[in-house]
């Protein structure tokens, strides 16, 4: 039997199917763990193949030309026929482990409730979670990856930062009404302490008076600071559901710190190329930028209500 004559580049026809599917280069990156310039040019390389577009690029959408809607109702099943057959003859495959490094508060308030979609559009990798107040080390493999909390800079990794966080102080209402004259700050243990100084820098306050307790880990402050033992520094990405049912509320009518380096940060070994790293990587920046969007959109819902 000779091979078909008229088959295309496989690569592109799995590239094109993808971007047809949700109408979306980048969305179709995501899914298949590559750049968005490497699926762009693998959807050209099929447009040249076949000799037309197949699809028209718009400033902030696409769509299928009247050619590729009709190919890619043609090869999508194939392909879906293709993929059956091939599950059906592999030896189940063990999950790939991907290990991640980060802190115990980062992981329990903000990430644990997203995974459920992490985990439904990439079934093929195992999250350990390593949670350590300790920064894991990235450079030495003790971790695939790791989320950071800071301001970056850290020697002999790549940092993106993927989520930006507001800082202001916060305490339980009972506690504004009776003791915030002179609260207890409640510390978290931080390798390079910045909030309460720069937050103190910016709105000209100097709370050095009042007293201090180091709480090791940002999950007890928080829960410290809803039983009304202190004041905490608020990580706003973090207590949000605090915010919103009322529990924590701003210690004082004074502005937020938003820093354009203060976040959460995705670190990686410089040159590491790991693509299951990569698949939550983008997968990360995604809910990041979901997140930012639902900020903003708070933050506009608030200068309308003031």
């Amino acid at each position: 039997m000779q091979t078909p004559q008229h088959l295309p580049p496989l690569l592109a026809l799995r590239a094109f199917e993808a971007v047809a599917r949700h109408l979306s280069f980048s969305k179709a990156a995501r899914e298949l763990c590559v750049s968005q310039s490497a699926i762009s040019h693998q959807v050209h390389k099929l447009e040249q193949h076949l000799g037309q577009p197949l699809f028209v690029r718009r400033t902030r959408a696409i769509d299928l030309t009247a050619a590729g809607a009709s190919y890619y109702r043609q090869i999508q099943p194939a392909l879906e026929q293709i993929a059956a057959a091939t599950r059906a003859l592999l030896p189940a495959q063990p999950p790939r482990v991907l290990r991640v490094g980060l802190l115990a508060s980062f992981a329990t308030l903000w990430l644990a409730p997203r995974l459920v979609d992490f985990s439904r559009r990439y079934p093929q990798i195992q999250l350990e979670l390593q949670p350590a107040i300790d920064l894991a080390d990235v450079a030495g493999a003790e971790v695939d990856l790791a989320i950071r909390y800071g301001k970056g800079n850290w020697p002999k990794v790549e940092a993106r930062r993927f989520l930006a966080e507001q800082l202001s102080p916060v305490c339980s209402p009972e506690f504004k009404a009776r003791a915030l004259a002179n609260g207890t700050l409640l510390m978290a243990r931080s390798h390079r302490p910045f909030e309460w100084d720069d937050w103190n820098r910016q709105n000209r306050i100097d709370l050095g008076s009042h007293p201090s307790v180091m709480l090791h880990d940002y999950n007890i402050v928080v829960e410290a600071a809803v039983a009304g033992q202190g004041i905490a520094m608020g990580r706003r990405q973090l207590i949000r559901r605090h915010l919103t049912q009322g529990s924590l509320v701003d210690a004082f009518d004074l502005p937020s710190l938003h820093s354009p380096h203060i976040g959460y940060w995705l670190v990686t070994a410089e040159g590491a190329a790991n693509p299951s790293a990569e698949c939550f990587a983008h997968w990360l920046l995604e809910q990041g930028l979901l997140e930012q969007g639902l900020l903003e959109q708070e933050l506009m819902e608030q200068g309308r209500d003031t």
